[in-house]
């Protein structure tokens, strides 16, 4: 090869390489363009196929007729949570979605009337559920298996507003086995809206509760429960500031044959102390409904001595009265036939009662301790008796309802003397009152 061509050579080489250059440019694929931020070319579509989403009870659904909502429908929800499952079917009822609750309630609870009063009930403008305290434990009718539970509404008649659900417990899941709606608007409401023994014990407690010691008597067996005891635990309700624990607030204990006992469980307003007393139902023979047989107070009465009465078990509201049956006490001071501001809270209640019927009428009978002279503590039972009869006249009780007796220390509840002979501060304390046996 001859010198002079050996350039031309080197010149072809490098159009070669130029070129080869230019077509990588060209065909370099775009998506190195879509690395640079500063790129606005897009990428290319990436055909993949979106899972549907899952739906769940709390994202509304297509209304639908109460026919279709009954054609589908499965069994409920099951919560080992009882407040979370009322309190979801509550909100769903509130946005008037009435598939979602009906599935978290189930068939089981439901058929075409029940569904349909449900529905007209949650279309009702003012359907609200209270808050706080929209869900609400009943009690139970079988211990760890059975239990009621309440849905309340807000600004509701009385008798309509709640809703109660019976939940059975499955391997520790509860799940809804029956709902009692309140009375629609026009039809009568009755005195308590389930009548079997639970239904009636909560009526009666929390009648109670309210301090309306007419409707509470509705539930009693007059022959077994006096007026006393009613009026007894209305004030130790009072004084006592209870209110029925969250919690199994009625415990089923017996049942046999036509009677059934239950354990009531409160707490102190301040949720620090727990007590417990016990009621017992009786049904009759039909037609009539199961009545409150007896209340034993004993426990209720222990722990409001501890927290109200400074540990004195003595410095009772009810007592047993020396010439026979049951009675309200009031208590004084030493030497002194002023009420407390105690006294005055707990006559009240009585007032309430006496003023709802003018044919009823009450005994007072005024006591002192042993302290001092006969004509002495004679004057100073009567006193403590005006002073009560005085009150209840004031608050507007006719004094045509009310007798008045002096009783001086003649009928001591406790020894004003201690076995030695010596003085007995804590039973003369007991013995300074003014008891109230009502005579209806």
């Amino acid at each position: 090869m001859r010198q002079n061509t050996i350039p031309y050579i080197f010149l072809g080489i490098a159009a070669l390489l130029a070129a080869a250059a230019l077509a990588l440019l060209v065909m370099r694929p775009s998506a190195d363009k879509t690395a640079s931020p500063a790129s606005n070319e897009k990428a290319p579509a990436v055909n993949t196929v979106k899972p549907e989403p899952i739906k769940t009870l709390d994202e509304p659904m297509p209304p639908q007729t109460t026919e279709e909502i009954l054609k589908d429908l499965g069994v409920g929800i099951k919560s080992v949570d009882p407040t979370e499952l009322l309190a979801r079917i509550g909100a769903a009822l509130e946005k008037r979605d009435m598939n979602a609750a009906s599935q978290l309630i189930g068939k089981q609870a439901l058929d075409a009337e029940v569904l349909a009063k449900l529905t007209a009930l949650a279309q009702n403008g003012s359907f609200r559920v209270r808050n706080p305290g929209g869900v609400r434990e009943v009690g139970e009718l079988e211990l760890n298996r059975l239990a009621r539970w309440a849905l309340e509404l807000d600004e509701r008649e009385p008798g309509r507003d709640r809703i109660f659900f019976d939940l059975r417990n499955e391997g520790g899941k509860w799940m809804i086995e029956k709902l009692t709606l309140p009375p629609a608007p026009g039809e009568p409401v009755p005195k308590a809206l389930l009548a079997d023994s639970l239904g009636v014990a909560d009526a009666f407690l929390q009648a109670v509760l309210r301090q309306d010691f007419e409707f509470a008597r509705d539930f009693v067996d007059s022959a077994t429960v006096s007026d006393a005891k009613i009026a007894a635990l209305c004030i130790l309700f009072e004084e006592g500031q209870y209110r029925m624990r969250a919690a199994k607030p009625l415990r089923a204990m017996f049942t046999r044959g036509n009677t059934v006992g239950y354990l009531a469980n409160v707490v102190a307003a301040n949720g620090t102390q727990n007590a417990e007393f016990a009621l017992s139902l009786r049904q009759p023979p039909a037609p009539a409904s199961w009545l409150v047989a007896e209340i034993n107070l004993d426990g209720l009465l222990a722990d409001y001595a501890d927290r109200i009465a400074g540990g004195d078990v003595y410095y009772s509201p009810f007592v047993k009265n020396p010439a026979g049956g049951e009675t309200l006490a009031l208590y004084f001071g030493f030497d002194e036939d002023a009420m407390s501001d105690r006294t005055r809270r707990q006559l009240e209640i009585v007032a309430a009662m006496l003023k709802s019927d003018p044919n009823k009428k009450i005994n007072l009978s005024g006591h002192t301790d042993a302290l001092g002279t006969e004509e002495y503590n004679d004057r100073l039972s009567a006193n403590r008796a005006d002073t009560v009869r005085d009150f209840l006249a004031a608050a507007g009780v006719p004094e045509a309802q009310i007798v008045t007796v002096a009783k001086g220390a003649s009928q001591p509840r406790r020894p004003n003397v201690t076995e030695t002979g010596e003085d007995n501060p804590d039973g003369r304390r007991a013995n300074r009152r003014t008891e109230i046996y009502l005579d209806f």
